[in-house]
């Protein structure tokens, strides 16, 4: 839910000399390029798109929420062809939309002026390689198998026909009524038969096999082990005992989101998602590289999908005993290109060292509280008010704005009849938000509404009430730095280990604002001493909400709180700038470039355009968008770079 592509948008500053000189020469682009973009899906690879995309300037960001299972495609597609004609251009709907002053995010720390640059261009302008617990960066390079003489053999992938493997699917997922299926052995021999009934175990976990005569002929008959059980549970018995349980391997992919690849993996492998496990979820609209383990699936049988897998490669790969687990990530490291900039030598070197040394206010970006006129922290809020009317209100009225035509009608029925029934039918995608809601209404009835909204999966329900914990920490620290500055001050909160304790006036000079933490608030958190902690209970007090009362009825949304630091000082920074004239070429390699060996494309010294390319590294739980936007000194939000761009988005 909360790890969301950012399609690509000018970054651009209203009434620069630059926006009239490149004016054209965009709007000719975009005109060539339309025809190429003939949807909304973000599965563009070389161009920009004619229009944002709904979830527009959504950040990769190191959050660890995953996506819930199996969905994204399938509504992906619905969605696509869903999208009804353009009779409001999307920058009008978009004024419907938040700005970065609507959810606190109104402070930059850096004294340099700001410029324009496009961001995302094309996905591979954003390059994300995992940092994992023990500080490594993921990097793809290497295809290599570790040598095992147990794995199967080569033929074991092509022994079985088509026909045989598609009986033998649905057999293992117990789709069809048939018991077993039998499988003439052609060329009969001890090693044919060997072959078939090592490809039925190892590419269809849960069958068991045995050779039948039957009219004089060989058969292999395959049946199930253990019923249902056996697709949860991979055979135990066949995985060698001196071989850890887990084969973790790096997962290059570009243009697709962390579980629509595992997906596509546990498709072609016909086993259940839930045995891969993963650190972090990761944005599609990039290139991003990362670690996944998978339970008892050999590294051969993976790496022989890099002969049919489109978009992602798999390799770097070991055998361990233990699988990944969310969160356990050090960070993220970041290769960004921003395209077609205007700044000076001058302003990206001092924007570019203030970042470096100063670093960026740690705000939620945009994403994190939606993009229609409905923000989610006024969901979260309407749900810590014990005001379940109002969630059911305000998830599911009509609203102004960008939205998908099926939801629109589906939110007018709504309005209409209040009748889960009769807005249900008008969703094609049932497992959205809205149509979990009216699933749970239709189940528990209108005077039920807890219970209905508890069929919405728990990640998704506590996003919300997390939209509001960041609704207050942005628009908190943002009178911090008003009030105080860059510097700490007496009363400011700092972490000594895990615990915070408020910095004395006799100890102030000991720290500095990279030292500074401010609360998420909650029933296990301490404010600052200093009147920003008396703003915490008056911003709460105006939302109905007391600070010492944070606990809720139903104890998932009781909220204990957290530290955030007020800024981040990104590591390992570096940028340079460089010249193009074509806008589809790649300006670096990416790992996958160099295992195949292929030449960064040569570049002029004087081209029509210049591109400043950066690298940083953040921590968890940090926005990469935060950063650039403090080095282009831009609001982030979709509704205000659409109406600084109305001319060349239409």
């Amino acid at each position: 839910m909360e790890t969301v592509e950012m399609n690509s948008i000018s970054l651009k500053r209203p009434h620069s000399e630059d926006d009239v000189a490149n004016a054209d020469e965009i709007k000719r682009q975009k005109i060539s390029e339309k025809s190429q973009t003939g949807n909304n899906s973000g599965q563009s690879v070389e161009t920009v798109k004619e229009q944002p995309d709904k979830s527009l300037l959504e950040d990769t960001k190191n959050e660890i929420i995953p996506n819930e299972e199996g969905e994204e495609q399938e509504d992906e597609e619905l969605e696509d062809s869903d999208e009804d004609g353009d009779p409001e251009s999307f920058a009008d709907m978009m004024k419907h939309g938040l700005t970065e002053s609507d959810v606190g995010i109104t402070k930059f720390v850096s004294s340099h002026k700001g410029f324009s640059g496009i961001l995302k261009e094309r996905y591979s302008d954003f390059v994300v390689h995992e940092i994992g617990k023990d500080g490594r960066v993921s990097h793809l390079d290497d295809f290599s198998v570790p040598v095992d003489d147990e794995d199967p053999s080569e033929e074991t992938f092509t022994v079985l026909s088509e026909e045989d493997k598609q009986r033998l699917e649905e057999l293992q997922l117990l789709k069809n009524k048939e018991t077993s299926v039998a499988i003439e052995v052609i060329e009969d021999s001890k090693e044919k038969r060997t072959v078939i009934h090592q490809a039925v175990k190892s590419l269809f976990p849960g069958l068991e096999t045995k050779t039948e005569d039957r009219d004089g002929k060989k058969y292999i008959i395959a049946y199930h082990a253990a019923g249902k059980k056996a697709l949860a549970n991979p055979r135990k018995h066949s995985w060698p005992k001196s071989r850890g349980s887990y084969c973790h391997f790096v997962l290059y992919k570009e243009n697709k989101d962390t579980m629509d690849a595992i997906n596509v993996l546990s498709k072609f492998l016909r086993v259940k998602p839930n045995i891969f496990s993963y650190m972090g979820t990761k944005d599609k609209r990039a290139i991003t590289v990362q670690e996944i383990a998978v339970l008892r699936i050999t590294a051969q049988r993976l790496a022989h999908l890099n002969k049919c897998l489109m978009n992602f490669k798999l390799g770097n790969f070991s055998y361990k005993n233990h699988p990944l687990k969310l969160g356990e990530l050090q960070g993220n490291h970041f290769t960004v290109v921003l395209r077609n900039i205007t700044g000076t030598d001058d302003q990206i070197e001092q924007a570019m060292n203030s970042l470096r040394e100063i670093g960026f206010i740690n705000y939620y970006g945009m994403q994190r509280f939606g993009t229609t006129a409905v923000p989610t922290y006024q969901i979260g809020r309407a749900i810590l008010q014990n005001n379940w009317n109002e969630v059911m209100d305000l998830i599911l009225k009509p609203r102004p704005g960008a939205e998908k035509g099926y939801l629109v009608k589906c939110r007018e029925e709504w309005a209409k009849t209040k009748d889960p029934a009769a807005a249900l039918k008008k969703l094609p995608v049932k497992r959205c938000v809205e149509g979990q809601l009216l699933r749970g209404l239709l189940k528990y009835g209108m005077k039920n509404i807890i219970s209905a909204f508890g069929i919405i999966p728990r990640n998704n329900r506590l996003m919300y009430i997390h939209s509001y914990q960041s609704y207050v920490w942005n628009n908190m620290v943002s009178k911090r730095i008003e009030e105080y500055g860059l510097k700490a001050v007496p009363g400011d909160l700092t972490l000594k280990g895990a615990t915070a304790v408020h910095i004395e006036e006799g100890d102030v000079h000991n720290y500095t604002i990279h030292d500074v933490v401010m609360p998420l608030p909650g029933f296990d958190v301490i404010y600052p001493k200093h009147k920003i902690g008396e703003a915490y209970k008056e911003m709460l007090v105006a939302d109905n909400l007391d600070i010492n009362n944070m606990r809720h009825k139903i104890r998932d949304y009781s909220l204990s709180g957290a530290y955030r630091k007020v800024i981040i000082r990104p590591q390992n920074v570096n940028w340079e700038v460089v010249a193009y004239d074509d806008p589809k070429i790649p300006l670096f390699t990416t790992d996958l470039d160099k295992l195949e060996g292929k030449p960064l494309p040569v570049l002029p010294t004087d081209g029509k355009f210049r591109a400043l390319k950066m690298e940083f590294s953040l921590p968890p739980s940090t926005y990469a968008t935060m950063a650039i936007r403090e080095v282009l000194k831009m609001d982030t939000s979709i509704k205000n770079q659409t109406q600084l761009n109305t001319t060349w988005l239409r």
